[in-house]
């Protein structure tokens, strides 16, 4: 206590007032970042990781309780990547408008960086209007009276293109993300 109330007088005698010194510092602070290259940050960021959660949190945790051996698990999935694929489908869209508002604004943004936006859209796109209604169509039992068929062998197809366009987004997305963050265009 004694420590304290001596180092405040020393303070105290100073030339200069603490409060005005880091009250400058703080009010001088800009960001450096145009604000479409934080906007792409905080969206490939916000996107990258609810992809993840729902690959590696939410279905798993739906396939290890029994869900999807039901027969409402197709109209349950459907609602979730409904919801999520419009999400992604804005993302992609940010991301992308933000690529070309850069491209014009500052000389040395690479043509990487919208080719991988551009990708980046094209498989929000085919998520939400190929894979999403064709695994649903594949999946949904239209008849309550039978008992719940086998999986076809479509939907395992289905199931793969998608992990590999899940995979080619987490690698396009995060190198999109580390070239923004790292500001090297």
């Amino acid at each position: 206590m004694i420590f304290l109330v001596k180092l405040l007088m020393k303070l105290q005698t100073k030339k200069y007032n603490t409060r005005n010194y880091f009250m400058t510092a703080i009010s001088n602070f800009q960001s450096k970042r145009p604000i479409w290259q934080s906007a792409i940050i905080l969206t490939l960021g916000f996107w990258l990781s609810a992809s993840l959660v729902l690959d590696w949190v939410i279905m798993p945790s739906l396939y290890l309780s029994g869900m999807m051996s039901q027969a409402g698990f197709t109209t349950a999935g459907y609602t979730i990547f409904w919801n999520f694929n419009r999400m992604e489908l804005l993302s992609a869209a940010i991301v992308l408008t933000g690529a070309l508002a850069l491209s014009k604004t500052r000389y040395h943004w690479s043509i990487g960086s919208i080719v991988l936006s551009v990708l980046l859209l094209t498989i929000a796109v085919l998520d939400t209007y190929f894979l999403t209604p064709q695994m649903c169509a594949i999946g949904v039992q239209l008849n309550l009276f039978e008992a719940a068929a086998a999986i076809p062998s479509t939907m395992n197809i289905l199931h793969g293109s998608y992990w590999v366009l899940e995979i080619v987004k987490l690698v396009a997305g995060g190198t999109l993300l580390s070239w923004c963050w790292q500001e090297q265009f």
